[in-house]
């Protein structure tokens, strides 16, 4: 059964990887600064680093569950792959954020769009799984038959 699941759990250890490298960030700006905790204020490159990964932590739930939801009820192989640019969308995101405060737009908006579209997912595959389960109906079945 783990097997079936392997892409989603490899693009979300690679989520948690990259999430510990933020934390990591903001340390080493931390310190580079000398900004002792629980302080968030300094120069701005500290505050946008803090920020950007403060950002990232705030949405990584919404991911998560996004992706999961996603994968194991409508494709698995999909799902990873916007996982995938969603991760990528925030380390531009991450980054360009820590250069300047406009520099986090790109990297925002595409990863506003890959967490939309694994919405977008996840909730078809739950209405098919209702619709299937309680009256019948794949939808699926349904459309993978017209093409």
């Amino acid at each position: 059964m783990a097997g079936d699941s392997i892409l989603l759990a490899a693009v979300s250890l690679l989520s948690a990887c990259q999430q510990g490298f933020f934390a990591k960030m903001v340390g080493s700006s931390r310190m580079k600064h000398k900004i002792m905790p629980p302080a968030v204020n300094g120069p701005p490159e500290f505050e946008r680093t803090f920020r950007a990964q403060q950002n990232c932590v705030e949405f990584y739930p919404v991911f998560l569950v996004a992706l999961w939801t996603a994968g194991l009820f409508l494709s698995q192989e999909l799902a990873s792959l916007l996982g995938f640019f969603y991760i990528f969308a925030r380390h531009r995101y991450f980054f360009g954020y820590a250069e300047s405060a406009k520099g986090r737009i790109p990297g925002f908006y595409m990863s506003l769009i890959a967490l939309f579209c694994l919405l977008v997912m996840a909730i078809a595959g739950i209405t098919n799984g209702v619709l299937d389960k309680y009256l019948d109906i794949n939808m699926l079945k349904k459309i993978r038959r017209m093409f």
